[in-house]
């Protein structure tokens, strides 16, 4: 009896056996899933109108399932972004919108000045340092003052009146500027150069007021505020200039007074001569 029961026993646990094995079969695990990560494509951070120049805060990314981006969309990384500085928009772009490579024309691609100049505009090129190009701050589609400073001659000139500031050209567009200043290049930097160039979007009477003051002396850029607007009327009035008497008291009040009397002899024959004040 004993001996029948336990045969039964390993006969029910056989069967049972079996049958789980025969159900995992039939029930395979559910695949393992792997997670994709999203890739990151450059798209526009904000409205750009027509003939915009990309500036950093144009820029930001947004995220596309892998293989779904758009034919030509940029990744976002560092060397993408730099490449798109300074770069023209040809149609306005909409919030989030890919920046595609047929919707831009860059710095240096045929036809880019003719692009980006307004109409009966002129574009002009000064030579300016690491100072005066505001340290690498200033970016293409940026509004600037050409200031011109001027060192007099002394021996012409009383120390009050020996330096001299005047704005040349007010609310321009930079449209282009060399590379390694808008990267913010450093003047300890060996790669750095004496000067570096930047392009101004100028009337032509005021390219020829750039080309004069070029060679009259030293040239900075002062960057305006984003809301600028358009580049003012030009006037007859002549510019306002900041001497160095007006910067520094000092100077004027170092300066010795300047007789304004003048004193004549006249003589008549042997007569003592006699002395007139004026």
């Amino acid at each position: 009896m004993i001996l029948r029961l336990a045969l039964f026993l390993i006969m029910a646990l056989g069967l049972a056996g079996f049958g789980a094995v025969l159900w995992v079969g039939t029930h395979p695990a559910a695949p393992h899933t792997v997670a994709v990560a999203p890739v990151k494509i450059l798209v526009a951070a904000r409205p750009l109108r027509a003939g915009s120049l990309l500036k950093p805060e144009d820029l930001t990314s947004a995220d596309t399932p892998p293989g779904t981006e758009p034919e030509g969309a940029s990744r976002d990384t560092p060397p993408a972004r730099a490449s798109l500085y300074g770069a023209m928009v040809r149609h306005s772009l909409s919030v989030n919108e890919p920046i595609l490579p047929n919707e831009i024309l860059r710095p240096g691609d045929h036809g880019f000045l003719a692009a980006v100049l307004g109409p009966n505009m002129r574009a002009v090129t000064v030579a300016v340092d690491i100072v005066t190009g505001s340290a690498g701050l200033i970016w293409p589609g940026d509004r600037v003052d050409l200031i011109l400073t001027q060192t007099l001659d002394p021996k012409s000139a009383p120390p009050s009146r020996s330096v001299a500031a005047e704005t040349v050209l007010a609310n321009v567009r930079v449209i282009a500027i060399d590379q390694q200043l808008v990267q913010g290049a450093t003047p300890d930097a060996p790669e750095q150069k004496a000067a570096r160039t930047v392009t101004l979007e100028v009337s032509p009477h005021g390219a020829e007021e750039v080309t004069v003051a070029a060679k009259l002396g030293h040239l900075s850029l002062v960057v305006r505020a984003a809301d600028s607007g358009p580049a003012p009327i030009a006037s007859a009035a002549p510019p306002s200039i900041t001497w160095a008497g007006k910067v520094s008291p000092a100077l004027a009040e170092g300066e010795a007074p300047r007789s304004t009397s003048h004193t004549m002899h006249v003589y008549q024959g042997a007569a003592d001569g006699k002395e007139f004040h004026f």
